[in-house]
Order: structure tokens, then sequence, then C-alpha cells
């Protein structure tokens, strides 16, 4: 994948916020508050060569089930493209 928005990872207090930045500032006035597990998905989502290979970081990071580690990775990357912030770089995704 592929992140197509310019955005600024923050942490404020105790919530981790994307903040948009350059071009995509004029497209969208806001932030957008992640859990750490949406943090963890946004970090290394470019590293990743499929949707598999992130489970399998989810699935190290967290310790937890591979249904839980899909699901949870499946509903924050589909928010993820329906708000165009990131893209499909080839057919793993």
């Amino acid at each position: 994948m592929k992140k197509t928005k310019e955005y600024i990872k923050r942490r404020i207090v105790d919530e981790i916020v994307l903040v948009p930045s350059g071009s995509t500032a004029e497209e969208f006035n806001g932030m957008i508050t992640i859990s750490e597990s949406g943090e963890f998905i946004w970090d290394h989502i470019e590293e990743c060569n499929s949707f598999e290979e992130l489970i399998e970081l989810m699935l190290q990071e967290y310790g937890i089930d591979r249904e839980t580690a899909t699901n949870d990775t499946i509903a924050f990357v589909t928010e993820l493209l329906r708000l165009r912030m990131i893209e499909p770089t080839n057919t793993n995704w």
C-alpha cells in the first residue's frame, strides 16, 4: 500500500491523531483519532508487500489470535481505502 494523503501522526495526551498537512489540509480540516493498533498499521502499511504480511506483523506485535488480527486489520485498512488515504500498490492487497 501507498499513503496518498499527507498526515502527521501526533500523540495528544492519551490519544493518537493524524493531522492533515500540505495539500491534504486544504481538503480536510480536522484530525483523525486512531487506536494503538491503527497506529501500528499506519506505521507499517507501506513496508508490507501484502495484506497477509501485515497480518503477520500484527500477530507478532500483539500476540492476538489470527481472526482478531485479520478482522481489525480489514476494518482499519477498509476505512483508509474509503477515505482515500492509501491505495494498493500490487495485487496482493
